[in-house]
């Protein structure tokens, strides 16, 4: 059952096709308490690999005791802000509704692959805590993620490293550099960002630089992350199930789930 993050429509909606309307699809498992993740699939935003880099990850999840949804968030020709509200929503979302999922509400994190990626770490380091006040009871909940997986992502909006194609999708073509800075994720880090797991390959045409910054900003910061390039390895390998190699990021990224607790 799909669960759409607006049911009366999304901010800036542009209609009421499945485009225009942000949603998730749960991967659920048996048990109370157990821990989530929101998967959001690449596809430099201008659409969205939701196969192998969505429902093959959430279903891996699963494998490992925890429950996944994975996010359908609006891409070209929206822009932004709507992908990071979709986004925010879809945390705020889930934490709300844990009880009814068996969630854990205060262990809800993120993953996302290319400009999934940068749309995970923009849910980290564009966060709030929630409005009290609030008459919709899920914008009361905080948007903050409990920790952050990232894979060969996009995080800076900068040159030369950036992605052009999904800064041209996100931003438009002539952002103004105050929104450039804002959405290079490498330079929102906090000490308040969470544990951050990355992979990469050296060799991505989606720049390693990227995982590189983010994990420098993170160090600085002092906040907790594992971070792991490959020597080679085209862009967008998903599961990487069939590279011996960096197949490998997904029993990594188990270990690491492990010590943080979220299996």
């Amino acid at each position: 059952m799909i669960h759409l993050l607006w049911p009366d429509g999304a901010p800036y909606a542009k209609g009421i096709s499945d485009e225009d309307c942000p949603a998730l699809t749960p991967f659920l498992i048996e048990g109370n308490n157990k821990a989530a993740v929101i998967v959001c699939p690449g596809g430099g935003y201008g659409m969205r690999a939701s196969g192998y880099e969505g429902d093959d990850v959430a279903l891996w999840l699963n494998t490992l005791g925890i429950n996944a949804f994975v996010l359908r968030y609006r891409v070209a020709p929206y822009s932004y802000p709507c992908a990071s509200l979709d986004a925010q929503r879809a945390i705020r979302y889930v934490r709300s509704n844990a009880a009814s999922f068996g969630i854990n509400a205060e262990k809800i994190g993120i993953l996302g692959f290319s400009a999934g990626g940068h749309l995970a770490a923009s849910a980290s380091t564009h966060y709030d805590q929630g409005n009290p006040n609030a008459i919709d009871i899920i914008e009361q909940e905080s948007s903050r993620p409990d920790l952050l997986i990232l894979c060969y992502p996009v995080i800076t909006m900068n040159s030369p490293y950036t992605h052009e194609g999904s800064r041209l999708n996100l931003l438009g073509p002539k952002p103004t550099p105050e929104l450039i800075n804002l959405m290079s994720n490498e330079l929102q880090v906090t000490a308040d960002s969470p544990p951050t797991f990355l992979w990469h390959t050296s060799d991505d045409p989606v720049f390693v630089e990227n995982s590189l910054l983010y994990a420098a900003a993170l160090s600085r910061h002092k906040v907790p992350f594992d971070l792991h390039v490959y020597e080679k390895g085209s862009h967008g390998l998903g599961m990487a199930e069939n590279d011996e190699h960096v197949g490998t990021w997904t029993n990594l990224c188990s270990i690491w789930l492990k010590r943080n607790e979220f299996r």
